[in-house]
């Protein structure tokens, strides 16, 4: 870290916990990074003369006397096109061996987008996951989280999207990922020759949990550079935010601040918020999506992080294993796009809007028989050819591992209305019917 000639040295601590340190200090700016001790810390708290600071690896080894000296400035970033291929740790130095970026220096936690600047997002993303983009298509300038238990492949299914979107570049923020995921993703990309295209910002579990709260910072400055330097449509891969709430709460509780619901701070919404809201598209082409995975506990979808995420997100991307296939679908019911109507039928073939509402209106059919079956009543013929059509629906469009184009999706599901429905039980207009209709 470059320091100043000038810098004012203190070297009186107040207070010590896990994670902060205390100290009176004078003209000192929030998020401003600091030398404690040989440690990187970074103040979150500023109470007249009194100033808090987050030690990023933990205090212990901290004295009361330690030297403590304030840089001036919020954590930064290098930029330029050389990020593209990279992999940084939560302060965006290289971990892969390769050399430092040279580049401008950028300031990170930037305030979001101003209204102003916004267009009314109109592009589609395609990811090639059915489940997505047939029944919930995204649209680039969104904000939508994945929820998905602690042991389903989320980040398998995050590579997935990272490899197949139609995007110019995608950048990875990686909180708290297994040695395993990191060399997972890393591997992934080498192999599908994609790396070119790829900027990946991680934290495993061997580095301290507080530097995890760095990383979201880290990958939207990177999107920020590339979508508004370079009017290029820029696709953010956030995982795992729980763990990133978890971080926040490590450093609200030791700072004795009173825990709201779940052991949460009570800034979780803004926190979450101030991440989720650079998610835009310029006038000017560039845009910035965020897919970000929320992991539940117990499934437990009313804990305040995915409670107060769904608030700020437009939508989500529900994943369950489905025990009558065997395989992990987005599942139809429980996902949504607050944005799709804004593509699907414009940029989409014709016929999307009601081949996704049929689809999904006998798949809830399906769901039924399953109920009166379940609870010892007679199937009726329909009954059994909803059962058979949300089986194969399951597994040749819900599934996380069909990679087809979003016409051909079209066209296997009119496939599967031609083999086990009659014209007018799928109830698609005529004209429709006529055109698309596979007996």
């Amino acid at each position: 870290m470059e320091s100043q000639a000038f810098q004012k040295v203190y070297t009186k601590l107040t207070n010590i916990t896990k994670a902060t340190v205390t100290l009176k200090a004078e003209g000192v700016g929030y998020d401003e990074m600091a030398i404690v001790n040989g440690k990187l810390a970074q103040v979150v708290k500023i109470s007249r003369n009194d100033i808090t600071l987050q030690i990023f690896e933990g205090t212990e080894g901290i004295p009361t006397n330690s030297e403590v000296s304030f840089l001036g400035r919020p954590p930064q970033l290098r930029v330029s096109d050389d990020l593209a291929g990279r992999f940084f740790n939560a302060f965006g130095d290289p971990i892969d061996g390769g050399p430092a970026i040279q580049g401008e220096v950028r300031d990170i936690g930037s305030p979001s987008v101003n209204p102003v600047r916004r267009k009314q997002p109109s592009n589609l993303i395609a990811t090639g996951i059915a489940g997505i983009d047939l029944n919930n298509t995204l649209v680039s300038g969104q904000k939508i989280p994945f929820f998905a238990d602690p042991d389903q492949p989320y980040n398998q299914v995050m590579a997935l999207v990272a490899l197949r979107a139609k995007t110019d570049k995608i950048i990875l923020g990686g909180m708290g990922l297994t040695n395993d995921d990191y060399l997972y993703f890393k591997n992934v990309f080498d192999n599908a020759g994609a790396l070119d295209r790829i900027v990946s910002f991680v934290n495993t579990t061997e580095n301290p949990p507080v530097e995890r709260l760095l990383v979201p910072d880290m990958a939207l400055t990177a999107a920020e550079y590339f979508a508004v330097d370079k009017n290029e449509s820029v696709l953010v891969l956030l995982t795992d935010m729980t763990l990133f709430a978890d971080a926040l709460s490590i450093v609200s509780n030791r700072m004795d601040q009173i825990p709201s619901k779940d052991s949460m701070p009570g800034s979780l919404y803004s926190d979450l918020a101030r991440i989720y809201e650079k998610a835009v598209q310029f006038p000017e082409g560039g845009s910035i999506t965020i897919i970000a995975v929320t992991t539940l506990s117990g499934g437990d979808i009313t804990h305040s992080i995915p409670d107060n995420t769904g608030y700020i997100t437009e939508g989500q991307l529900f994943l369950r294993r489905d025990s009558e296939i065997g395989k992990v679908i987005v599942d139809p019911f429980r996902s949504l796009s607050r944005l799709k109507q804004l593509v699907i039928g414009k940029q989409t073939r014709e016929d999307h809007p009601q081949v996704m509402n049929s689809a999904i209106r006998l798949y809830a059919d399906a769901a039924n028989a399953r109920t009166k079956l379940e609870n010892g009543f007679d199937l009726t013929d329909y009954d059994e050819r909803t059962l058979n059509f949300a089986k194969e629906y399951s597994d040749k469009i819900l599934a996380i591992d069909v990679n087809v184009d979003t016409d051909t999706m079209l066209d296997i599901t009119w496939e599967l209305f031609g083999k086990h429905f009659k014209k007018a039980e799928v109830a698609i207009k005529e004209n429709l019917v006529e055109k698309y209709w596979k007996s």
